[in-house]
């Protein structure tokens, strides 16, 4: 099969089926709609004859193609043998369909890769996934890409894909990891991922079937990446998304067991659902998630009521489309029941990280954040709690020894009206990364823009001492929480970093 996925590989790559390829054939605006599943651009763009337009028609358009068009562009026997494609008998005859979505994807360092997912379901779409049956594997979604883009990407023995699905987090982890493990509850899923890997040129993985961590039983990892099927439904009725277990516990035992699997300095990447229940702070909901010995970063992008949640979902589905509008009444009401009786009056959407410190004192950072970043985050990710290493060593003294640097993608700006003598704030603001922004005072300003690792915190704060005429025992006093918190959220680094 090795020898044949190559030889299939070769042959899409060839006819230029590639993330690129496809955007120079179908232009930016289909290529755009492809991505919300709504092909009627696409196939227009493909109208012409020719091994790519082929390629697209059979693979991500799941448009029966002629015979002779299709055996002109792959080997097609093989494709046959192996369940690629299979001879068409509803099109008059002299036809193949794909019975799979193949789909073109871009690797980090420009890897030419394929995700194989079942038909029709790379990213969704208008229809959902209505009438596909409760094992579907999904493709290609935008929370895929993004537990991609936060996962720290340095070189690691063992990784662990947990539910891996079409297999894009264990394709990834193979680029840094010398063994990589991927789990799924649903045995058809981890047939795509071999598929996915295979296709794509990445080495095997060890897959196995199961349930959360009992597959790996008593192993432990580098690294861990979850995208699981994290939506807090009424009941289990799609494996993909609708993880058997009542709220959001799913997610919560997934953290809580993740500290025993981890390797020390080894991180957790998920992605993750929780409520938010009346008389509960849904920060110290989240912290007692954390397992002992990790640090954690939280990150809530998005917070939906639960009449916007479950409209989400039941679209998601295809519940939408109904004919008995009374069938979907009665789903929704389900939702809304179960909501009601846990207390839920929003479900909340983000990131967790967990890295195993084994410190004493462990850093846990929640907020909300749901301002766009930059992605990938990974390198911001692995700095963020290389900072919290950082600081946690450091007593105020000590900290006003340090020498530091301003980051370099971070930006001055002065607000006030125009010909004022002096602003009113100073804000300095990330141009990468979270792209976070922070006000700060004169001393602030003053000390961020000479940081350039000459001098010690100490020495700057006491030449603004005498510049504002300040008392620079009380500056000294004073600022070392203000310095903590530059540092913490990254604007300013140590100039001499271990």
């Amino acid at each position: 099969m090795p020898d044949r996925a190559g030889r299939l590989r070769d042959a899409l790559l060839a006819a230029d089926f590639t993330a690129d390829g496809l955007l120079e054939l179908l232009g930016a605006s289909a290529y755009a709609a492809l991505a919300r599943s709504e092909t009627v651009p696409a196939l227009r763009a493909t109208r012409a004859d020719g091994p790519l337009a082929t390629l697209v028609r059979l693979f991500l358009l799941q448009r029966p193609v002629p015979y002779e068009r299709a055996s002109a562009v792959l080997p097609l026997d093989e494709a046959l043998a192996d369940g690629w494609v299979v001879e068409d008998d509803d099109g008059g005859g002299g036809q193949v369909r794909a019975t799979v979505d193949v789909r073109p994807y871009g690797g980090p360092e420009g890897q030419d890769w394929f995700i194989v997912s079942d038909l029709g379901c790379a990213v969704g779409g208008a229809a959902g996934a209505s009438g596909r049956g409760e094992g579907v594997v999904l493709g290609v979604g935008g929370a895929s890409t993004t537990l991609a883009g936060i996962t720290v990407r340095t070189p690691v023995a063992s990784a662990l894909d947990l539910g891996t699905g079409s297999g894009i987090q264990a394709l990834h982890a193979a680029q840094h990891a010398t063994r990589v493990t991927a789990t799924d509850l649903n045995p058809r899923a981890l047939e795509f991922a071999r598929l996915t890997l295979a296709l794509s040129g990445a080495p095997e993985a060890d897959l196995r079937t199961g349930s959360l961590f009992e597959p790996v039983a008593s192993e432990t990892y580098d690294l861990i990446v979850s995208n699981p099927p994290f939506v807090i439904s009424p009941g289990a009725r799609l494996t993909y998304r609708d993880g058997g277990m009542g709220g959001d516990d799913l997610c919560r035992s997934l953290v809580q067991q993740a500290g025993e699997r981890l390797n020390e300095g080894g991180f957790a990447h998920f992605l993750a659902n929780w409520q938010h229940v009346e008389g509960e702070d849904w920060q110290e909901r989240l912290r007692s998630w954390v397992p002992r010995g990790c640090d954690a970063w939280i990150v809530q992008r998005e917070v939906q009521d639960v009449t916007q949640y479950a409209e989400l979902w039941l679209r998601d589905a295809g519940d939408h489309l109904l004919s008995d509008r009374e069938e979907y009444a009665a789903r929704y009401e389900a939702w809304l029941d179960e909501f009601e009786a846990r207390k839920t009056r929003a479900v909340g959407f983000g990131w967790i990280t967990l890295r195993k410190s084994g410190a004493e004192e462990p850093s846990v950072v929640i907020e909300e954040w749901p301002h766009p970043v930059e992605q990938p985050l990974g390198e911001t990710v692995r700095a963020h709690f290389a900072r919290q290493d950082y600081l946690r060593t450091r007593d105020d003294a000590a900290l006003l020894a340090d020498h530091f640097v301003l980051a370099p993608e971070v930006m001055q700006e002065q607000v006030g009206l125009p010909g004022a003598e002096d602003p009113e704030h100073v804000v300095l603001r990330q141009n990468r990364g979270m792209r976070r922004a922070t006000k700060v005072d004169a001393v602030g300003a003053g000390f961020a823009g000479v940081c350039d690792g000459t001098l010690s915190a100490g020495r700057i704060l006491d030449a603004i001492a005498q510049l504002m005429g300040e008392d620079p025992v009380l500056l000294r006093d004073r600022t070392p929480q203000a310095i903590r918190l530059l540092v913490e959220e990254g604007f300013l680094e140590p100039a001499t970093r271990v």
